[in-house]
């Protein structure tokens, strides 16, 4: 255990509510994936009711997961989320080296992925921020090193969205609320005018199954949908900014990944009724692909442009809320000094959010964040492995501790997510079994880090706990 319960010091502004919550969660979640992955799928699984059937069930083992979270987040609602729920089921070695990994590859591997992403879509319209646009390479030894306008202008994005959360959490709110209103509203008139439309391919759920492989393909288009969902357990990390997370986190939870599981399925059925099972594996880009079906080569367009706004505010829900990961476990003494510090007129966590930045922005440059984050991925499902299993733990270590909300269908809803999960980890490990074992080394790097602040922690607090030594 971590030896106490007292929450760190935080001057955070608790100015989230149950709107801003749910609008973080569906920010989060509504990336550009949708847009692309369901082609992907169709290339493994040519059948449009498994498909949808995938995209279904990945939704509901998803909202098993935000069930499970919730109850974890309401017993500590506190910046930092997975941090805290890892240090008080485990101590604080799981805790630090689940930040550890996010700081160096996970959420800022993410951030950089999903900025490149949206200046590649944003060259549809201003061709120098596609990637193919080459500005400059070099070679040394055996390794390239290329710069695109893409990865400029993903650099960009990310240091301007870093920049307006250094302003305030109600700037950075404001942002992205803004941002996600507008692609919810990009998702449901795209869904609108695409069923007002006259199909061009009757949508053929239940046609013969196909016979060889169809569980190894089910799986791996799992893995698909599973990614696209990913993000949905952000706002954990941002529960010590909200008014009433006892009350509002669980809502925000359950309503943000209920409503984008609907409009998963909404646009998937869009695309039966433009594509034929064919067409959709054949196309990269199957929502524009869909949409130029059905609406012509405007609606194309303006598919293009509804799924740069979708990416960029992904990136703004992902820079607001991995940012408070970075606080907590400085003010722990498990992390750099520096990082424990909350801006004081500002009150946002100013020097987490530009070390985050800078550092995503180095991997968007270095072109080499999408390697790095596939080393990851392995180590990232293995931390919701763990933190699934944290709620049996606690209901067992602290079964009288305070919970506003228990989670419902206890204990097969958080037994479903964790063998889910499990499932992935499984699935990683048989389909990249070297980057696997990358991502556990990436691990391993913290184990010495973990050791070193341990041990300067020790030496500040004269041997305590570490627990809130900085600014002292």
């Amino acid at each position: 255990m971590s030896g106490t319960h007292q929450q760190p010091r935080s001057e955070l502004v608790r100015g989230l509510g149950a709107w801003d919550a749910t609008l973080l969660v569906i920010g989060s979640m509504l990336g550009g994936g949708i847009f692309i992955t369901t082609g992907d799928m169709a290339r493994v699984l040519p059948h449009e009711g498994m498909i949808l059937l995938v995209w279904l069930a990945g939704g509901l083992l998803t909202l098993a997961g935000a069930l499970t979270y919730a109850e974890l987040g309401v017993m500590f609602p506190r910046a930092g989320g997975i941090y805290h729920f890892l240090k008080e089921a485990y101590g604080p070695l799981p805790g630090f080296l689940y930040g550890w990994c996010c700081f160096l590859v996970i959420m800022s591997g993410g951030i950089a992925g999903i900025a490149v992403g949206t200046a590649e879509y944003l060259g549809t319209f201003v061709p120098f921020s596609a990637t193919a646009n080459v500005l400059a390479s070099a070679t040394l030894g055996g390794f390239t090193w290329t710069l695109s306008g893409g990865q400029l202008v993903a650099a960009a994005a990310i240091l301007l969205l870093t920049g307006i959360n250094w302003l305030g959490l109600r700037e950075g709110a404001t942002v992205q609320n803004l941002l996600t209103a507008s692609k919810i509203a990009c998702v449901v008139g795209f869904v609108a005018a695409a069923f007002a439309a006259p199909a061009r391919a009757p949508i053929a759920l239940a046609t013969a199954l196909p016979h060889a492989g169809l569980a190894a393909a089910f799986g791996i288009a799992m893995v698909g949908a599973l990614w696209t969902y990913d993000g949905w357990y952000g706002v954990t990390l941002s529960a010590g900014e909200m008014r009433d997370p006892g009350r509002h986190l669980p809502i925000a939870l359950v309503a943000g990944t209920a409503a984008c599981v609907a409009m998963y399925a909404l646009l998937n059925l869009v695309y039966f009724r433009g594509l034929s099972i064919a067409e959709i594996g054949a196309s990269p880009r199957v929502a524009e692909t869909a949409a130029t079906a059905l609406l012509g080569g405007r609606g194309g367009q303006l598919l293009a442009a509804a799924v740069v706004i979708s990416s960029f505010g992904c990136l703004a829900s992902t820079v607001l809320y991995s940012s408070r990961l970075y606080l907590p476990m400085a003010q722990d003494g498990l992390f750099f000094s520096s990082l424990a510090a909350v801006h004081p007129r500002y009150r946002t966590p100013g020097r987490s959010l530009w070390a985050q930045g800078v550092w995503s922005a180095v991997l968007a440059l270095s072109g080499r964040y999408d390697q790095l984050y596939t080393y990851a991925i392995f180590i990232a499902v293995l931390f919701h492995v763990a933190t699934g299993a944290a709620v049996f733990v606690l209901r067992r270590t602290r079964p009288d501790a305070p919970r506003s909300y228990r989670t419902w269908g206890y204990p097969v809803v958080p037994a479903l997510f964790i063998l889910a999960s499990l499932a992935l980890v499984v699935n990683t490990l048989v389909e990249r079994p070297l980057e696997s074992l990358f991502g556990l080394g990436l691990l391993a790097l913290g184990l010495p880090a973990y050791a070193y602040w341990r041990r300067s922690a020790a030496g500040v607090t004269g041997g305590g706990s570490g627990v809130d030594i900085l600014g002292r």
